[in-house]
Order: structure tokens, then C-alpha cells, then sequence
């Protein structure tokens, strides 16, 4: 396991680019503009892509979310790089073995043994690990008993994202099931989650809090709705049209249109190798 571990195409339009370990006592968790040096456990702490060609994918991502690419780490690690914004590390791309190209979400947990042998007794498969990577940390791979994919991620030296809520980095991870409650009860004994529904009407959605804090977002696929349970990344832009024609241009195709969403404004897109997700303008948490 690599660390930490369809619509139509549209027309192009005019394009301009996109500028710009756990807390313990004495922590400056958290730091303002969305800095991370700990995660408290429960809370989704890194992203990562599994692509066919993690080159192409790193090439696209770069065009739309101005992302600076570290150096791969060679065979060995499937090539996995890091997503830099400002230096900072924000995500991770590597060639996955999955017959699909997807994102991965990772939770932190302060046992990943206790965590992955927990969440097989409420049903879920653990699919890869735990184990070491490196010094960084230790990650397992969950199918949640719904079929969705999630990660966990027990920080070593790597706690996770650098930087969240913030131009080019994480912002909401949201949970697209077939079957909200028993999605509610799993993640609910797992993590100690809480599900508020704050929106009703013909798309229920509820949000995820953790420790008090809003982790995420869940919501119901239609019934004969042929997607497969997943966890939707959502990463900030700050102009969601100007993003809406970068990800055209650079091959990608939009899925669900420009729409408002709270406060702010959201698309749901492909890359060129078939990985869905979103991008978000607008208020963020600190």
C-alpha cells in the first residue's frame, strides 16, 4: 500500500490561471490559515490519488489547483509524490493498482491495530495492513460494510496535510452512500462520529462532526443510482468558473455543473484517467 498510504466532455472555454501527530500539551493546534502540525483523532488527515500515470495525473492537478509536484519516490514506492502549496504538503499522487483511478481519505487514529481490528468487528473488510511505512506512520485500508473505500493513518514523524482550508488543499470530505444510516452507524461506533442532517427535502444531507467539529459531509445516493459507495474530495479553489475551464482544458470533463453550495459555489469533475472530484469557492474554516 502506497503511502500515507460519466458525463460528457464540454467545449473549452476561455481559461486564466489560478494564483496565488496529535495535539498535546503546548501544541499550537490549530494554527491559523488552515496549518496543521497534529490531527485529533477521528478528524480526515491526508488525500491521496491512485493513477494510472501518476505524471499525467500530477500534470493536471498542477494545471488546475497550481500545484508544485515533489520528486517521486521511485519504483519502489509505486513513483508516490507529494502535491506541494507553498511548500507545504497537501496530498499525495502514485500509480495504484485499483481497476479504477481513485482518491483515497485517511483518518487519523491514535491505534491503527485497535482502529482496523474494530472496524472488521462492525463489519468492514480491512483490505491492506496495518502497516510501517517508513517512520512516517503506519496506514490500513478499510471497505466500509456500505463498500465505500477509507484509509487510516497512525502519524509517526507525518502527522498529514501540512495545509487544509486553504487555496489548493482539502477542504471537505463527503461520503456518498446508498445507506445513510447504516453508513452513520458504522462511522458512528468507529470514530464517535456525529451526524446532524442539515438539509431535508428531496437531498437529505447531513454533516460529520468530530470532537465538536465539522470532519465532512454525507449524503444519499438516488435509488437505481449505478455509483459504487465513495468518499468525494473536495479541494478549494478561489474562482470556481475560472476552475470549471481549467479542468476542460486540461482534459478533464465536469460531471456536475457549477452550483451553490452554502456560502459558496462547487463542481464535480473527472480527471483524464477517470478519478472523480470537487473543487469549492468560498468560506472556509480556519
Amino acid at each position: 500500500m502506497p503511502i500515507p498510504t460519466q458525463g460528457p466532455s464540454r467545449p473549452s472555454q476561455p481559461s486564466r490561471p489560478i494564483h496565488r501527530s496529535y495535539p498535546r500539551s503546548g501544541s499550537d493546534y490549530p494554527r491559523p490559515v488552515g496549518e496543521r502540525t497534529a490531527y485529533t483523532p477521528g478528524t480526515f488527515c491526508w488525500i491521496d490519488l491512485g493513477a494510472r500515470d501518476p505524471e499525467v495525473a500530477s500534470a493536471f492537478y498542477a494545471a488546475v489547483l497550481d500545484w508544485e509536484i515533489g520528486p517521486s519516490g521511485g519504483p519502489e514506492t509505486a513513483d508516490y509524490r507529494q502535491a506541494l502549496v507553498d511548500g507545504r504538503p497537501v496530498a499525495g499522487i502514485y500509480r495504484g493498482r485499483r481497476p479504477a483511478p481513485s482518491w483515497s481519505s485517511y483518518v487519523s487514529v491514535e491505534d491503527i491495530d485497535a482502529a482496523a481490528a474494530r472496524a472488521a468487528e462492525l463489519g468492514a473488510t480491512v483490505e491492506a495492513g496495518p502497516l510501517d511505512v517508513l517512520d512516517l506512520g503506519r496506514s490500513a485500508l478499510l471497505r466500509d460494510p456500505q463498500g465505500a473505500p477509507v484509509a487510516l493513518w497512525e502519524p509517526g514523524t507525518m502527522a498529514g496535510a501540512a495545509l487544509v482550508n486553504d487555496l489548493g488543499a482539502l477542504s471537505l470530505n463527503q461520503l456518498n452512500t446508498h445507506d445513510p444510516e447504516g453508513s452513520q452507524a458504522f462511522y458512528g461506533a468507529l470514530f464517535g462520529w456525529e451526524f446532524p442532517q442539515v438539509a431535508d427535502g428531496g437531498s437529505p444531507y447531513w454533516g460529520i462532526w468530530n470532537a465538536g467539529v465539522l470532519n465532512g459531509g454525507m449524503m444519499g445516493l438516488p435509488p437505481g443510482n449505478p455509483a459504487p459507495p465513495h468518499w468525494l474530495v473536495y479541494l478549494t479553489v478561489p474562482d470556481v468558473d475560472a476552475a470549471d475551464a481549467l479542468i476542460v482544458d486540461a482534459g478533464g470533463r465536469v460531471i456536475v455543473p457549477v452550483m451553490p453550495a452554502g456560502e459558496g459555489r462547487i463542481l464535480v469533475a473527472m480527471d483524464p484517467q477517470g478519478a472523480a472530484f470537487a473543487v469549492y469557492e468560498g468560506p472556509v474554516d480556519p
